[in-house]
């Protein structure tokens, strides 16, 4: 892989391309189109957050360019924005005239234990009752916060996670790398690839450069916050995505964000008509993107055998927090738990002097994640079209946090604000109400990455392919 910017951006250039080039090594398939960077300033990090965003977004871009290449498109120019992907690590969405809910629940949040500090995550009803029941306190962040005090961090962690909820408690990066949860995490590439199966070549009778993945079927089995950003960009890219959650989940504060493009259906896994109706789906997807724990969707009935035996040419990718090997490939976690285990907040805490744990200024491990688990479907795609071999791609946020902390910030230069030129004209009209979104961050050569279908919310449609 090459790659080169457009010009030079002080020293943050060879950082982020170098991020690239670690990113796009990760990939089944080889890129070998450049990249430009364009813009300048980053978020506010002790890591190079941005440099994070510009990887990624860019290693999705050089991803695609290589499917339309595949898809004999012609090579394709591409260009990945700093500003405005720092702006999406944030959010993209701009309602007008009405405020999407809290993404976090009262409870959430850090807490003072004896010894440090731990993270609460509650925005999951069942994991707020466990750590209530663990803690023996009422739904007060007061009396949450007075319970807390009294127990030492790694006993309250383990406690929390035992009774079914998530936590975790703060972390230096030497403790995180010492251990036997972050050696095993070290230990995986940053995209683990698996030959599923092997069929003819896929062939194609006609490419929509504008919308390449026209005509293709996305089975989308992800929840906060990293495989919906992934689909969120296949389905921009012209995918038929269908997003499928159980009868009583929701995201409220997030939907609006995510759920561009794509269409969502509710299905009731443990029964026998909710398996019934996945494996409908499954047999015609091309692609199934989920967030299954480890031995997840084994206990639904679908497991990797059965999985292949279903649709041996469906491409896979896979997310899980803290990797996929090593005493914690079972533990739930998101991209904030993960911030405190590995030792980000614990670094941000001291870069700036502060007394409490300092994460990222945005959840950059799951967006950076979500764009480089759509550069595995991508890529996994054009292998399928040149050889025909079906491929299985895991990813993990702490491995993503690895990729990071490789990278520590050294030019803090502001952020140009937004402005409303940075905003695409077009009106959203999301289920909410209306709404612009950020210009994409990403642009690759004849291709239109601005969603197609308005925001709605989750279960708004039949469990059904669009065509």
């Amino acid at each position: 892989m090459t790659a080169s910017a457009s010009h030079r951006i002080g020293r943050d250039s060879p950082t982020a391309l170098a991020m690239v080039h670690d990113a796009v090594t990760a990939l089944a398939s080889p890129c070998g189109t450049g990249i430009a960077i364009e813009g300048t300033g980053s978020l506010p990090s002790a890591f190079a957050a941005t440099d994070l965003a510009v990887a990624s977004v860019g290693t999705a871009g050089l991803a695609l360019a290589d499917l339309l290449e595949a898809m004999n498109a012609g090579a394709r120019q591409i260009a990945v924005d700093r500003r405005l992907a720092s702006f999406w690590f944030a959010s993209s969405l701009r309602p007008k005239g009405w405020t999407p809910p809290s993404p976090w629940d009262p409870i959430a949040g850090d807490y003072a234990c004896v010894d440090g500090w731990i993270k609460l995550h509650t925005n999951v009803p069942a994991h707020r009752v466990a750590a209530l029941r663990v803690l023996g306190c009422a739904a007060d962040r007061e009396a949450v916060a007075h319970a807390v005090d009294a127990w030492f961090a790694e006993e309250l962690e383990t406690a929390v996670v035992e009774a079914g909820g998530c936590a975790a408690r703060m972390c230096t990066s030497a403790e995180w790398t010492a251990s036997e949860p972050g050696r095993s995490v070290a230990c995986e590439p940053l995209i683990a690839w698996e030959t599923a199966s092997a069929t003819q070549p896929w062939t194609i009778s006609a490419v929509d450069v504008a919308r390449p993945l026209a005509g293709l079927r996305v089975l989308d089995l992800t929840r906060v916050l990293a495989g919906p950003v992934a689909t969120r960009l296949l389905a921009a890219l012209g995918a038929d995505v269908l997003r499928i959650d159980p009868p009583d989940w929701d995201e409220p504060g997030l939907i609006p964000e995510v759920m561009a493009g794509k269409r969502g259906a509710r299905l009731n896994l443990r029964g026998h008509a909710g398996s019934a109706a996945l494996q409908r789906l499954m047999r015609s997807c091309d692609v199934l993107v989920h967030g299954y724990r480890p031995s997840a969707l084994e206990g639904l009935g679908f497991g990797a055998a059965r999985r292949a035996e279903i649709n041996p040419r469906m491409v896979e990718v896979s997310l899980d927090a803290y990797g996929w090997n090593g005493p914690w490939s079972q533990r739930r976690g998101f991209d904030s738990l993960v911030q405190m285990s590995c030792g980000i907040a614990e670094a941000g805490m001291r870069h700036y002097g502060r007394d409490r744990p300092t994460p990222l200024p945005v959840q950059a491990l799951d967006h950076a994640t979500g764009y480089l688990m759509a550069a595995a479907a991508l890529s996994a795609l054009a292998r399928r079209l040149r050889t025909g071999e079906v491929l299985r791609a895991r990813l993990s946020l702490a491995r993503t946090a690895v990729l990071l902390m490789n990278y520590a910030a050294y030019d803090e230069t502001e952020l140009t604000p937004e402005t409303a030129a940075d905003l695409d004209p077009a009106d959203e009209g999301t289920f909410w109400g209306s709404a612009q979104r950020l210009k994409p961050p990403l642009s690759v050569e004849g291709v239109d990455l601005r969603p197609t279908l308005p925001a709605m919310p989750l279960g708004a449609h039949e469990a059904v392919w669009a065509a």
